[in-house]
């Protein structure tokens, strides 16, 4: 059983914990593209998400921006492919959502004090082995924000099968409302998420800090799982911290 949750959590409809709204209110107004560094199931999955609800994307892949025209066309006059690079400066929030042993590539300049969603998960089988991850002294997200020490990053998406991030979304209020969560070392990135989240029709349980966010990765109860904020906020609190 791992310890105690580090803040108390809450969903979008009664959040306690320490937040930020009105910063996520003035995000919510002048940001409002979306820059996704990683073109797999779960990058092209949010870029269709959040082209649906009205944001442009830029999307950057591994290789020649020009490997992406079918996504691209896929998600209309909103979105456009580009490098990384070009990804990151073009983006008012980033998406990461390249494999944990690629973190180090992610450009760090350009994500100087911006939000940074954290997509990732470890898999030893992957990413080969890290020590201080297999022992539980620190957290892949945490490695992240090391990477991009300028940067704001929250835990996002992380623990959601990619097709469900475009099918399960209902209206704040529906009861049983799944919920996702996030963690971050700074309030107005998880109330970016939380706000993000419910644009796409879920709840959110916040368990900031960023050194929390281990809770949601893999193995654990509330990866994957369908879940309430109340379902999720039991899975969290009985997590294991090893595996």
């Amino acid at each position: 059983m791992g310890p105690p949750l580090g803040r108390q959590d809450a969903t979008r409809s009664g959040r306690r914990a320490v937040r930020n709204s009105d910063a996520a209110d003035a995000l919510s107004m002048t940001m409002t593209t979306l820059g996704i560094i990683g073109a797999g199931n779960i990058g092209s999955q949010v870029a269709r998400a959040a082209v649906g609800q009205g944001y442009d994307v830029v999307i950057a892949n591994s290789r020649d921006p020009r490997t992406l025209d079918d996504l691209v066309a896929e998600l209309g006059p909103r979105a456009r492919a580009a490098t990384a690079e070009e990804a990151a400066r073009a983006a008012d929030v980033a998406v990461v959502a390249v494999p944990f042993h690629a973190y180090r590539d992610v450009p760090v300049e350009p994500l100087a004090g911006k939000i940074v969603l954290d997509t990732n998960n470890y898999y030893w089988e992957r990413d080969g082995h890290v020590d201080a991850l297999d022992r539980g002294d620190a957290t892949s997200s945490g490695l992240l924000q090391e990477h991009l020490r300028a940067s704001k990053v929250a835990k996002a998406f992380n623990h959601i099968q990619a097709p469900h991030i475009t099918t399960d979304g209902t209206p704040a209020g529906t009861p049983g409302r799944r919920a996702l969560a996030t963690s971050s070392d700074f309030p107005e990135a998880a109330a970016w998420v939380e706000r993000f989240y419910d644009e796409l029709g879920f709840d959110t349980v916040d368990t900031s800090p960023l050194a929390e966010s281990w809770r949601v990765e893999r193995d654990r109860p509330a990866y994957v799982a369908r879940q309430d904020a109340d379902e999720l906020r039991a899975n969290l609190a009985r997590a294991p911290r090893t595996i």
